[in-house]
Order: C-alpha cells, then structure tokens, then sequence
C-alpha cells in the first residue's frame, strides 16, 4: 500500500532539500557534508526557480509526529510539496548494523518513524545501512577553485555521521565478516518493511559514500555493488523497499559497482525499484574522487536524465553535495536545479517527439 497523495503529479519531479528551524548543530552538519541548507527563508527562492517538490531531514527531538505534519503543512502553505523525510536519529546506525546493544531498540525507533510519515502523509524516506558513516578527506577543489569534498583512500582516516567520528583502523573494536552484515540487514529489514507496507511508506536506501569494499574493518558488501542491491531487494521482497539512487556513490564506485549507471537505472527503474534520485557528478571513480558540478564530472549527466525517463520513473531528484560557490549557498542549488531542469526537459522533448513520431509511423 502507497499513501494516496494525488497532489503528487506522474512523472518525473525536480525538488530542493528543505530544512525547516535548522539549530546550529543541524547547519554544521550539513556545511560539513556538502548538503543544501534551504531554510523556510528561502521558499520564495525555491518557487522562483519553480521546484513544487522538497525533502526534509530531521533528528533528535524533533524527529516526531508534529514536525512531520508541521513541516508538511508549512511547505504546502507556500505550495510545496513535502515528497520525502529522513530522521538521521535511525539512518546509519551501527546499532542496526552491526547487530550491537541496543539494535531492538533502535529498530522500534525506526519502525515509529515510518508510522509517524504514514499518519502525517509522507510518502517517502531515505535509509542507509553504513555502520561507521561517510568518509571524506580534506577538501579539495573543483572548476574555478571551488571548495568541495573530496575522498583519498590513501588518505583515509575517519567517517563521520551526525556528530559520531569512526576511525581507523578498527572503527569498532574489531573485524565484522560479510555474513554478519548481511544477517543483520535482514533482521532489520524483515521487521520493517510490513510496517513501511502497513503504513503507505516507501523506504529508499541509499548507496555507502565512498562504496569501497571495507573501512575500518566494516565490510561495505550490501550497498555497494549492484549485485549487493540486487539480493537486498530479494530479501526485502517488498514493493516499500527500493533504491534512493546516488548518482555520485555509483560514480564514485566505477568497475567497483558491477554495472554501470545506466545498466542500473534499466534494472531497477523497470522493475519500479528506484524512488528517489540524488543527481551529482564526480571527476573520477575511486580510489581518489572529488565531487563537482554537474557538467564538470566524468560523466555526462543527460544519458541519466534520459534512463530515467525511459523507465517512467517517478519519483524525485534532487542536487546533492554541492560545491561551494561564491560564499551564499543560493548559488549552488540554483546552479544545478537550472542545469537539471534542462536536462529534464529535453528528455522530456525527446520522448514526446519520438511517440509523436512513432504514432505517425503506425497510420
């Protein structure tokens, strides 16, 4: 079962990353990992650029019911639609990962969470299964020197998650094989996904940033590869469990991930798996990559845009980690926003043009 949302339109929808009362921890958090940080400020900003469509992040206390219908209202009060909410209180947990003190309650946690989405009608929530979070190295920059994040697994050293540092060499004490990591996926996920169903919520879970094969003696073995997506999904066996697609991680991956970006987005999208889209680009597969923007990467952006739309995805996508540009972070996100616009609409061009075609073929 999907929440009925008719507000919510077919096809293929642009949104912004929105964070309602940001506190000071929420903003460094976000500076830190590159994230937009659109605060209720800036919603005339975002319908200037004609973007219906947000997603919020939450945690801590806030992570409830009431900012969940309070920050949906707010947004559809300026016209807004709110697709999707995270709550980083349950997204990389080691406590889930790892099977560590505590998992149980987490995973209750979590199951309120998606109750919570359902009873205030959000249809969507990203979930990533890294126990030790995302690494980065020192940043680096991109086109016309700007600050971006940057990954050198030579240079590795810590991961970093909603405040929590995890460290090499042993982010938690010791070695974990695949086998634990994989049953404990399925441990959680065999409780949660009949809540997700029961509740109308879809759960997208996102690739591990940076997909290497192991960090600090944790493998990386389910979000990581395709074939890892693949037997995820079986697991699952639920239509509420699919893909928040990371453009960047799959770039970041190269060869690593088993097939490419655009086999990906055929597999999955054919099979109405991918629900959520994060669009970012980077200059090259690992070991050493460094975000950028869109039309400054590895990987031309348009062939995504088009497998996306071949597929009738239906979902949102969204910029994600973007590099500074100039010192307000308006920029940025209008960059891209405008840069995806283009993209989607020529795709969107291209296929009615070739019906079009084709329907003057068949008479």
């Amino acid at each position: 079962m999907f929440i009925d949302r008719p507000d919510i339109e077919p096809g293929i929808k642009i949104a912004a990353q929105v964070t309602p009362k940001p506190t000071e921890d929420e903003m460094t958090f976000m500076q830190a990992m590159g994230m937009d940080h659109i605060t209720e400020d800036d919603l005339p900003f975002i319908k200037q650029m004609g973007v219906e469509y947000a997603a919020v992040w939450t945690g801590g206390e806030s992570a409830g019911y009431e900012f969940y219908r309070s920050s949906r209202e707010m947004l559809e009060n300026e016209g807004i639609k709110l697709y999707a909410l995270g709550n980083r209180s349950v997204h990389n947990v080691p406590a889930i990962t790892l099977g560590l003190p505590g998992r149980d309650e987490k995973i209750e946690e979590y199951k309120e969470h998606i109750r919570n989405l359902g009873k205030a009608g959000i249809p969507y929530t990203t979930y990533a299964h890294m126990a030790n979070g995302i690494w980065n190295t020192a940043r680096e920059t991109t086109r016309g020197g700007a600050p971006t994040r940057a990954f050198d697994l030579a240079k590795a050293e810590t991961g970093t998650w909603d405040g929590e540092i995890y460290r090499m060499p042993l982010s938690h004490g010791r070695r974990y094989s695949e086998d634990e990591i994989w049953d404990n996926f399925e441990y959680f996920i065999k409780q949660v996904a009949p809540v997700a169903e029961e509740a109308g919520v879809k759960i997208g879970i996102h690739p591990d940033d940076p997909p290497v094969p192991e960090l600090a003696g944790i493998p990386r073995c389910i979000f990581s590869s395709f074939e890892g997506y693949k037997r995820a999904m079986e697991i699952a066996g639920s239509p509420n469990v699919g893909l928040c697609l990371c453009v960047g991680c799959w770039l970041e991956g190269g060869d690593l991930m088993g097939r490419n970006i655009l086999e990906t987005i055929r597999y999955f999208g054919e099979r109405k798996k991918i629900f959520k889209v994060h669009f970012r680009n980077v200059n090259a597969p690992l070991p050493h990559f460094a975000e950028t923007f869109l039309d400054a990467g590895y990987m031309d952006m348009y062939p995504i845009m088009r497998a996306l739309r071949a597929v009738d995805f239906a979902g949102i996508i969204m910029p994600d980690h973007l590099p500074a540009m100039t010192d307000n972070h308006r920029v940025g996100t209008a960059f891209s926003i405008a840069y995806m616009k283009g993209l989607l609409e020529r795709a969107n061009s291209e296929f009615a043009n070739s019906k079009f075609a084709n329907a003057e073929l068949a008479e």
